[in-house]
């Protein structure tokens, strides 16, 4: 039989959200159980620099996640690693938080805070070569490039900072963008167009990654106005064409749109009673380290008032 352990309240992921959303809640003087299936921080760790984050000028990924780690465990919070593979709602009204680990966790109320991952392009090669050239972190694999000439596809924040970020590596990064236009913050494309290792590519589709038995060596490329197809040269290709939700163990509890998002209202609560949802996983206009961080603190107090309801 599964171990289980009882909480008042377990939180799902450890990111910025559910990191803070875990101190407001063990400082109310809740029993608190953080589960994750990796390291704490998120997205943080996977991120070189931060410069939108107020109380920092710059702050590197991995230290933000450190100093939040910190603060959400002073007042007794727990952390533990799993994957969460379903919630159940028993006949006494408390969930049934289930793991990879084979481990069941009691939980008057639950906060989800999984997360996104980065969305794939789907295309031929393009999970052949995942881990050969493809990747889709560049603080993780930007190392591996030194002096390489890549790619990085997508048009936002993401693909243009972190193809900023490549720049202090590789020989040459070129942005494939499939619009006319980027949708990164405008300080961002100034910053990027003024780096010479940089340049951008418009109305431009991936179409497959080719490579070798080891290695990406070229894309293949359609342009979106003339229809031409074409290939360029490349030793890696960095994948940054937005997000899905991480909201798989969760899809039998109806508390999902039609593309994955959990639905809240603006206090965190989900059509489920004692089940919030917070920060990336959430259908929201904005999806921040800031607006993750607000609405940890709002589902932090809202669960502290849930329980004593009880």
């Amino acid at each position: 039989m599964a171990e289980q352990q009882q909480y008042d309240v377990v939180v799902i992921g450890a990111g910025p959200g559910g990191m803070t959303a875990a101190m407001y809640a063990s400082r109310a003087n809740l029993s608190v159980l953080m589960l994750d299936r990796g390291i704490y921080g998120g997205n943080l760790n996977n991120t070189d620099t931060i410069e939108n984050y107020t109380g920092f000028k710059s702050v590197k990924g991995a230290d933000l996640a450190q100093q939040m780690y910190d603060g959400a465990t002073q007042f007794g919070a727990k952390y533990a690693y799993g994957t969460v593979k379903q919630i159940k709602v028993n006949d006494q009204g408390l969930k049934e938080v289930t793991t990879d680990m084979d481990e069941t966790f009691l939980a008057k109320a639950v906060v989800i805070a999984t997360g996104s991952t980065q969305r794939h392009l789907n295309v031929p090669g393009e999970e052949k070569f995942s881990g050969r050239g493809v990747s889709y972190c560049a603080v993780c694999d930007g190392a591996f490039f030194k002096d390489r000439d890549l790619i990085v596809v997508g048009g936002g924040d993401s693909a243009v900072e972190e193809g900023m970020y490549l720049t202090n590596l590789a020989h040459s990064v070129t942005v494939l963008v499939r619009g006319d236009k980027l949708k990164a913050q405008p300080l961002m494309q100034e910053q990027a167009r003024q780096n010479d290792k940089m340049k951008f590519i418009f109305n431009t589709s991936v179409t497959a990654i080719e490579g070798d038995d080891n290695k990406v060596t070229a894309v293949r490329t359609h342009q979106n106005e003339t229809g031409e197809d074409s290939q360029l040269a490349a030793d890696g290709v960095f994948i940054y064409v937005g997000n899905v939700p991480m909201t798989s163990p969760f899809a039998d509890l109806g508390i999902l749109d039609k593309a994955g998002w959990v639905k809240t209202d603006d206090r965190m609560h989900t059509r489920l009673p004692g089940v919030f949802a917070i920060g990336d996983v959430r259908e929201t206009p904005l999806r921040q380290i800031a607006t993750a961080v607000g609405d940890g603190a709002i589902a932090g107090q809202e669960v502290y008032q849930y329980v004593q309801g009880l």
